[in-house]
């Protein structure tokens, strides 16, 4: 039979590039088959007609479905769920909250209850190959040292509830291993196309250029506290190829990769990239961590600066990120981590080029 390609988390940049990258390995076959809320479904029938144009597809090889994660069987309609039920074969799970700063009930409700709705309504696929849920790096929370692909350990504190609920449905896709073909993506933080720079917002490592851009003015910029934790960028472009290689590579099954960079820089040292690159200019002394804090602790300081202040807790956290299984199953493919500094050009001319484009900076509360 003809394979179907189930996706939750679309219209979404990370969904949509995903999509083409599926497409593009297996050949353009088999049938697209989106979730969609219904709020979204205006922005979804434009992005559909984006992907069918550009790859040359039938209309009916791509099937916008309305539904939502967090009701029971995905809210999805008796019709539509007999059509899915026959023809899915492969599910990619994206759909999350992907926000430092979200409340802990909203998080748990989209990202832990949503999951679990996936879950039961994948286990009813009559020819489900394989499942593959979208996690995060970070579901290590606030423990440090080097983290392995292997381990799922609760730690005993996280630095959001981000970490923690993506932490807790990646629980709950692990207990499922022993009933369907999983597997389970752990992304490092994403950053923008390394060729083309294209990115969908200017979060994670694009705070750090709000912060420099408006701050510009000043005869120095100093560096933010030591610096000396490794911040683990990682450009879509990889994370997309390398996801579809493995959610069809027949060892991944029951396996959890570590999608990050194998050769991280410091915090300190990317700032001064980004500083020279952005501003042609080099850091002068060091500000504490901690008075950074304290003044993105005050909304008018943080929105003036477009910094969540949870993005801080990651100059601190000395984690570092074993990913000894995904380059090793990547092994032959062609498919390798691009070196951050590589990609920091088109980086930047993106960001510059978007800069004050509302639309791409997101709301600092």
């Amino acid at each position: 039979m003809k394979n179907g390609y189930f996706f939750t988390g679309f219209p979404g940049f990370i969904c949509n590039q995903l999509i083409r990258e599926v497409l593009k390995q297996n050949e353009y076959n088999g049938v697209i088959y989106v979730l969609v809320l219904q709020g979204m479904m205006d922005k979804a029938r434009n992005e559909k007609k984006a992907i069918v144009s550009e790859l040359g597809l039938k209309e009916e090889a791509f099937v916008l479905i309305e539904g939502d994660i967090t009701k029971p069987f995905l809210m999805i309609s008796d019709n539509d769920q007999e059509r899915l039920i026959e023809k899915v074969t492969h599910v990619f799970h994206l759909a999350a909250i992907y926000d430092l700063a979200v409340p802990r009930d909203i998080a748990f409700k989209i990202n832990v209850n949503g999951t679990n709705n996936v879950n039961n309504w994948v286990k009813g696929l009559t020819h489900l190959k394989r499942y593959v849920y979208f996690s995060t790096a970070y579901v290590v929370g606030e423990r440090e040292g080097t983290l392995y692909e292997t381990e799922l350990i609760r730690p005993t504190s996280f630095k959001n509830h981000y970490e923690e609920t993506k932490f807790e449905a990646e629980v709950l896709v692990e207990k499922l291993k022993e009933e369907i073909s999983i597997t389970i993506i752990r992304p490092g933080i994403v950053k923008g196309h390394s060729q083309t720079g294209e990115t969908i917002k200017f979060d994670g490592p694009y705070f750090m250029m709000n912060f420099l851009e408006r701050l510009k003015f000043l005869p120095l910029l100093p560096r933010l506290g030591k610096g000396e934790a490794y911040v683990n960028l990682v450009p879509i472009d990889y994370i997309i190829q390398a996801t579809a290689y493995l959610s069809f590579l027949e060892k991944g099954i029951g396996k959890t990769y570590h999608l990050t960079d194998p050769h991280p820089y410091r915090a300190a040292e990317i700032y001064s990239f980004m500083m020279e690159e952005l501003l042609n200019k080099k850091p002068k002394g060091t500000l504490p961590l901690s008075v950074g804090k304290w003044f993105l602790s005050i909304r008018p300081a943080r929105k003036f600066l477009g910094v969540e202040k949870e993005a801080l807790d990651y100059f601190t956290w000395m984690g570092q990120f074993d990913c000894t299984q995904a380059v090793k199953d990547l092994e032959g493919s062609g498919i390798v981590c691009p070196n951050f500094k590589d990609g920091l050009k088109p980086m930047t001319t993106f960001y510059l080029k978007q800069k004050d484009n509302p639309n791409y900076q997101i709301p600092i509360l």
